[in-house]
């Protein structure tokens, strides 16, 4: 078994588990459904290929909140293209500035090949939306031998650095893990999100058991603070008594 770890920022995101007609939520963190999209767009897998889409949705998945962002709420309208007539105006949900670090755990073979192709993707990745492109490329790195949450754990702190200095006086940061339970495990949340077939037409998630905990990572930028020297005391007089005494 190997872990595929991905990092997931940029200056919005939206991970929608469900829609109400013009209402359109997003998650706290991103969803199985939305990764196992993201790989494969980066793989070319077409929509109605259910066959390739179950190879990745049993990949074991999990992420990390490094970085939880601030949610914004917008507003969009658009017009028919053949009446010209407006739609209505739909109610869309963001994740400002929000850093993740997403893992899935599973055969070594099937995530050597998609860490391959996030590096060279047929169709460019995107956070949740075609409106949210990433940031930076968000391959990582390929783990052998740890299992998912120790590759988490393993994982640097990947938040901002203005966000780092804002724990500067702590050596360590506790992080939220949200991962797939065990299949004896049914004490987490359930969530709709495990992707079943991206067809067009008919797109279906099946529920899946998600847990909460926390994993504690080093804070690098705490360890290398370098300390200020102390300042000199400023004495405006200083310069008058040299010139009195030569």
């Amino acid at each position: 078994m190997s872990v595929l770890t991905l990092k997931l920022a940029g200056p919005l995101q939206s991970w929608g588990a469900s829609a109400r007609f013009a209402r359109r939520t997003t998650e706290s963190a991103p969803t199985k459904s939305g990764i196992i999209g993201l790989l494969a767009a980066a793989k070319g897998i077409q929509r109605g290929d259910d066959e390739s889409l179950r190879r990745l949705a049993a990949l074991r998945f999990g992420v990390r909140i490094d970085q939880p962002g601030a949610r914004l709420r917008d507003f969009q309208t658009a017009h028919h293209a053949v009446t010209g007539k407006s739609m209505p105006l739909s109610e869309r949900y963001y994740l400002a500035d929000a850093v993740f670090v997403a893992a899935l755990e599973g055969d070594h073979e099937l995530l050597t090949d998609l860490h391959a192709a996030l590096r060279t993707p047929v169709y460019a990745p995107f956070l949740g939306r075609r409106s949210c492109p990433p940031a930076h490329p968000v391959d990582l790195h390929l783990h052998h031998g740890p299992d998912l949450l120790q590759a988490l754990r393993d994982e640097p702190w990947q938040a901002s650095a203005w966000y780092r200095r804002q724990h500067r006086d702590e050596a360590a940061v506790k992080l939220a893990v949200l991962h797939e339970a065990s299949p004896d495990d049914t004490s987490g949340d359930v969530l709709r999100d495990q992707p079943v077939s991206f067809a067009t037409e008919h797109r279906r998630h099946a529920l899946r058991t998600v847990v909460r905990r926390e994993v504690t990572v080093p804070n690098d930028a705490a360890a290398t603070r370098k300390t200020r020297p102390t300042a000199t005391p400023h004495d405006p007089f200083a310069a008058l008594e040299e010139e009195t005494s030569a």
